[in-house]
């Protein structure tokens, strides 16, 4: 099961030209001049994959921690309808900005 998913996630990312557009747009301003570029620039993305890695694995076992509470009828409803106010003011806002 890990591994089908992890499988996907990297297919994604790897055929995703956003993710190339980011590292190639963001990594190499944090590249010192005299270092080299290819190493550091790999140091870099393998510090970014780590920290999304680490957050993810947060948000999983905090999601499975919660599972049973965000499953509930009450709280489904609440999410329901702060979700619709949120969609909603957006919407007003959209609408006033123009």
């Amino acid at each position: 099961m890990f591994g089908t998913g992890f499988r996907r996630g990297l297919l994604t990312n790897l055929l995703n030209p956003k993710v190339g557009a980011f590292y190639v747009a963001m990594l190499p301003q944090f590249i010192p001049a005299d270092a080299p570029h290819a190493a550091m620039g790999l140091l870099l993305a393998g510090v970014h994959v780590g920290e999304g890695l680490l957050w993810s694995t947060v948000l999983v076992g905090f999601a499975a921690l919660m599972s049973g509470a965000l499953r509930t009828p009450v709280v489904k409803r609440l999410l329901d309808r702060v979700t619709g106010i949120v969609i909603v003011a957006f919407g007003i806002r959209l609408a006033m900005d123009s």
